[in-house]
């Protein structure tokens, strides 16, 4: 990713400044932490392994496996749709636009780990569990809370080109909207906000936030030099950065500018500072609903840490699929049969 480091220079100047379809709602589904103990008992400690490695070769790693995994589940359950590649003969959730710039990073880790499972014990776990697994471990390893990952999904077999453009939160929408897509799949108000603080990792390209800082108008219509629930020294420093962002999409800000590479609590304080990059998440501060909870996760890492990790959990139970209605994938990437799977999935049962 070129150029972001020179976000880092933009704290300084920030502080002188200073309803959609889907799956059924999560149902108690028999899913267990121990699920692999007698047919893979190595394969938790596995996909640390490999994703811790590539962790420490690309720090960017854990915010685009969080992302992805969120993109996953989101979208018809955790079930590893999200990871089937496109071929001439059927399109997948990567043809979305909202999955376009998924990082490629993220979904080598999971392929990674695979391929050591693989050889492990193969045919024996799942494509859902391998980017479940990565995702806790990888919140531990950027300093975040530990929490269980219940075992047993089944990968999907089938994977919509159009779901996750309407089923997925946009960077543009209001936080009314984003409510409703969380309430419709039965999360609250106050999970929503918890999950959020997974933007403490990773970072947004400037094409994201530009209206945020370029040609700004109030609701009025009257022109403004950016959006002025922003911070005007961070403003100002993203408008230098991004100047060339229609040459170069690439260039990226964090969205956590104080502390990026560190899964804490600090994307709740700079919201209060007006240090947020998204309107999606700046508005978490301004909308009356969503505020009392950014007030108690910025005054209150502990907190944050129990409420994200419950969210995790609950969102890891999302849709799963079991039995005959998933397969173990051979391939993250494809399905075992072609996209109907139903030979592989009968074995499978």
């Amino acid at each position: 990713m070129r150029r972001l480091s020179l976000f880092l220079l933009l704290a300084a100047a920030a502080l002188t400044g200073a309803a959609a379809g889907g799956p059924p709602a999560t149902t108690p589904i028999k899913l267990s932490p121990t699920f692999y103990s007698q047919t893979c008992p190595r394969a938790e400690r596995i996909v640390a392994e490999v994703v811790q490695s590539k962790q420490m070769q690309n720090p960017t790693t854990a915010a685009g496996v969080l992302r992805v995994f969120f993109h996953d589940c989101f979208v018809t359950g955790c079930d590893a749709s999200v990871l089937i590649a496109p071929t001439h003969f059927a399109k997948s959730e990567k043809d979305a636009d909202i999955n376009h710039s998924l990082p490629g990073d993220a979904f080598d880790a999971v392929v990674r780990s695979k391929l050591a499972l693989e050889l492990e014990c193969p045919g024996v776990v799942s494509c859902a569990d391998i980017l479940a697994l990565a995702s806790g471990v990888l919140v531990t390893m950027t300093g975040g809370p530990r929490f269980p990952v219940p075992l047993g999904r089944k990968d999907s077999l089938s994977s919509s080109p159009t779901a996750p453009d309407i089923e997925l939160p946009h960077s543009n929408f209001t936080i009314s909207r984003i409510i409703e897509l969380f309430l419709a799949k039965n999360f609250t108000v106050q999970e929503m906000v918890a999950l959020s603080g997974a933007h403490t990792l990773g970072f947004s390209h400037c094409q994201e936030f530009a209206s945020r800082i370029y040609n700004y108008h109030d609701k009025a219509g009257k022109p403004l030099p950016f959006d002025p629930s922003m911070n005007p020294g961070y403003a100002k420093g993203l408008q230098d950065a991004c100047k060339d962002y229609l040459k170069d999409p690439t260039i990226a800000a964090f969205n956590d500018i104080m502390t990026p590479g560190k899964f804490d609590n600090q994307y709740y304080v700079n919201l209060e500072r007006g240090l947020g990059l998204l309107s999606t998440d700046q508005d978490l501060w301004s909308d009356a609903r969503t505020k009392p909870f950014v007030q108690r996760y910025a005054g209150n890492n502990t907190v944050f840490f129990e409420d994200f990790a419950k969210a995790m959990e609950k969102l890891s139970l999302f849709g799963v699929k079991t039995g005959a209605d998933g397969e173990i994938r051979r391939r993250c990437d494809a399905y075992n049969s072609g996209p109907t799977g139903k030979a592989d999935a009968a074995e499978a049962a």
